[in-house]
């Protein structure tokens, strides 16, 4: 009897310790025990929270309708990159080509001095050649000069050009005369010379080399390209 009892003793006793030391061993879990045990919340659950905290982003609610591509505004300009400073200058006349008539233009450029030695040549060929012409007859004329000095067949510069002998009735022995200053012809003149030079506008007969007046007839073998007012020109 003794016996029995002392053995159902000693086996309380050994539960009562396991059960102690049991408690004992969670008494004091990890940082890493304690992120386990938490309660995990979702990716979707806390990407919304940040969302939400980080304000607006233009993205459809939950409760909106989904917006097809054809429901967007796609007007809003898209942000361009800076120009660098060597494609400033071609834009800058790409820009004002476009949508400018020559009228425009000569009203921009008129003036009674040019920029430099070639302008001035130009300037007075186009007085001498073409003044009172219509003004793409008078930029047509400029073309011509500017295409030879380009063409390998003619003097390399267009003072060269304008210079050479037996080419402009104007020209005697290699001096260009000076225009009146003053006048509205000249003006027009400087105007269509840094026009054709910056290339601002097109004339009416493409690679054009050569050109005459209407009452002469010089009989040429070469490919008519225009006439425009009083000139017909060739290539």
């Amino acid at each position: 009897m003794r016996s029995n009892v002392r053995t159902a003793a000693l086996a309380a006793a050994a539960i009562c310790f396991s059960a102690a030391a049991g408690l004992a061993g969670f008494a004091g879990p990890s940082i890493a025990s304690e992120a386990a045990g938490a309660p995990a919340s979702s990716y979707a659950a806390h990407a919304g929270l940040a969302l939400q905290q980080s304000g607006d982003l233009g993205l459809n609610a939950a409760n909106e309708p989904a917006r097809l591509a054809q429901d967007v505004d796609f007007s809003t300009p898209i942000a361009t990159h800076a120009i660098a400073p060597a494609e400033q200058g071609e834009i800058l006349r790409e820009a004002e080509r476009d949508g400018r008539s020559l009228a425009a233009l000569v009203d921009d450029y008129a003036g009674t001095e040019t920029p430099d030695e070639e302008a001035e040549c130009l300037a007075r060929a186009v007085y001498y050649e073409s003044k009172g012409e219509p003004l793409t007859g008078q930029l047509t004329v400029a073309e011509v000069i500017i295409n030879r000095s380009r063409s390998g067949r003619f003097p390399d510069s267009i003072c060269g050009v304008v210079r050479q002998a037996s080419q402009f009735s104007f020209v005697r022995r290699g001096v260009i005369p000076t225009p009146p200053q003053g006048s509205r012809d000249w003006r027009i003149a400087v105007a269509i010379a840094q026009i054709a030079i910056r290339d601002l506008a097109d004339g009416g007969a493409p690679n054009a080399l050569f050109f005459h007046a209407r009452h002469v007839n010089p009989r040429w073998r070469l490919t008519r390209v225009a006439t425009i007012g009083n000139h017909v020109f060739y290539r």
